[in-house]
């Protein structure tokens, strides 16, 4: 005999409602997952490949076309020397022109004694073994009115450099993260999130006053240049 159940329209509702609140009540009691963030610190050193040489003239005249028409003729002497020491062209660029009165203070008033004119230059020797050579051409070449203002140093190619950085970072905060979920009596899960902070290598200045010309020649110790890196890393604790 085939026997036929109905539920009332109430009782339906019921169930449904029952079968519905199960779901939504056991995903709230759900606890949230552990977690732990860390920093991790990483750097890299490479010797480098690269000097870059901030340069240029200082002249002074009478009128503001002779100390600007000086200008030109020592900047034009150290330009020809920098490319004689073998530098190319497209590694000289053109840092800065200035033209100004020079004053005078007397009895209270300023007066107007000469002018001065300069150019400076940035000047890339990517053989830096000869920088000190470069530098000597400039003093040279430009006489009195030559300036040398300081070399830095650097790689041309920095991305080697900073993936380096990058992995010591990593190993860094993966290790920090670790030894924290055995102290928490807990093992190391997936990584949830990383996010790179600082990093690149800062070129290092070489502090050098201008050399006089003379037989000696100019040594410029290049060191080695420093990338850091800093990650922050959040992993799960299983």
């Amino acid at each position: 005999m085939l026997r036929v159940c109905v539920l009332s329209a109430a009782s339906f509702a019921a169930a449904a409602a029952l079968t519905a609140a199960v779901p939504a009540a056991a995903v709230a009691a759900a606890p949230d997952p552990a977690t732990i963030s860390v920093t991790g610190n990483g750097s890299a050193s490479q010797a480098p490949d690269l000097a870059v040489l901030s340069a240029g003239v200082e002249t002074r005249g009478d009128t503001a076309e002779k100390a600007e028409d000086a200008m030109v003729k020592a900047s034009n002497k150290v330009l020809d020397a920098i490319r004689a020491a073998g530098v190319e062209k497209k590694d000289v660029q053109t840092q800065g022109l200035s033209l100004r009165a020079v004053y005078e203070e007397k009895d209270g008033k300023s007066t107007v004694v000469g002018y001065e004119a300069g150019q400076t230059f940035t000047v890339k020797v990517r053989d830096i073994d000869s920088a000190g050579d470069v530098a000597q051409a400039v003093t040279d070449a430009g006489g009195d009115a030559a300036r040398v203002h300081g070399i830095s140093f650097d790689v041309a190619d920095r991305d080697d450099l900073n993936a380096d950085a990058r992995a010591d970072a990593y190993r860094d905060a993966r290790a920090k993260a670790r030894q924290y979920a055995k102290l928490s009596g807990h093992k190391l899960g997936r990584l949830v999130s990383l996010k790179e902070g600082g990093g690149g290598g800062t070129p290092q200045p070489v502090a050098m006053a201008a050399p006089e010309a003379s037989d000696a020649q100019l040594e410029v110790p290049a060191g080695e240049l420093t990338a850091d890196v800093s990650v922050n890393a959040e992993y799960r604790l299983d």
